[in-house]
């Protein structure tokens, strides 16, 4: 039985999620329904997209994954689902599934336009209990993907994750989220932290250069730096302080521009 993941930011003190996993349940009582998050901040479409990418790749082949972030519901944005990874997506046209696609490659969007299988009757605020749960119910009942609209080519996708070279040789990056440690989850990748012994890299926040990079949050420091880079989990460099906010000592937010430096002679 394919697994149900459940992505939202609807909270935990309200019925929302309950509703869906009712409603999912109803529909198919052998559902393996997982959480994800449903802390994600309210309407932080991004934010919601990065956890979904730091996860998808951790669940099996087949997992059907319904993400509800959702400033549009009840207005003409599509409720779609995408096929891309050997899995399925299910929610709003809001960009939420352009990063794994991004990644991905290769990937099948469609406008979810058979409302035989919605719930009836549809709320206009809550499309994820009367649209994206009974469809990801069909599909884990075994639906074909073809039967709930057609292909679509156009769907909304967010900025994308790749670096931008300047004319200096440079790297134009950005901090893509902010996790609850404080650490600054950038798109650079180890594939960027290049150089030898005498040349190294420097990168640069809110006019502060930050050159060490470390294996793991807690190895011994070999400079005074109290800031430093770190491969993070979800496949991309981090800025972190150790026992502290990198967010809060940088004061940044999520969205702000950095630049990476490669091949600095004479950086520690």
């Amino acid at each position: 039985m394919p697994v149900i993941t459940l992505l939202t930011d609807f909270g935990t003190s309200d019925y929302f999620v309950g509703a869906m996993k009712g409603v999912i349940l109803s529909a198919n009582p052998a559902a393996v329904i997982v959480d994800i998050t449903h802390e994600v901040p309210p309407q932080d479409i991004r934010a919601a997209a990065f956890n979904l990418l730091a996860t998808y790749k951790d669940f099996p082949s087949g997992t059907i994954h319904v993400a509800v972030v959702d400033p549009g519901v009840g207005s003409n944005r599509r409720p779609i689902l995408v096929e891309c990874a050997e899995q399925v997506f299910v929610g709003p046209d809001n960009g939420l599934f352009s990063w794994i696609c991004q990644r991905e490659g290769h990937f099948l969007a469609r406008h979810l336009t058979n409302e035989k299988f919605f719930q009836h009757p549809k709320s206009g605020t809550f499309h994820g209990r009367d649209v994206f749960a009974p469809v990801a119910a069909a599909l884990s009942r075994g639906v074909d993907a073809e039967r709930f609209g057609p292909v679509i080519d156009d769907a909304i996708v967010l900025e994308s994750l790749t670096p931008r070279a300047n004319d200096d040789g440079t790297l134009a990056a950005t901090i893509i989220h902010i996790d609850r440690f404080g650490n600054c989850i950038t798109n650079l990748t180890t594939e960027h932290l290049t150089g030898d012994v005498n040349r190294r890299v420097r990168l640069i926040v809110n006019d502060q250069v930050i050159t060490s990079i470390r294996k793991f949050f807690s190895a011994e420091a070999v400079d005074s730096e109290s800031l430093f880079m770190i491969p993070g989990s979800a496949g991309f460099i981090e800025i972190a302080a150790q026992n502290s906010s990198a967010a809060s000592i940088l004061k940044v937010r999520r969205g702000q521009s950095i630049t990476l430096q490669t091949g600095v002679e004479g950086a520690k």
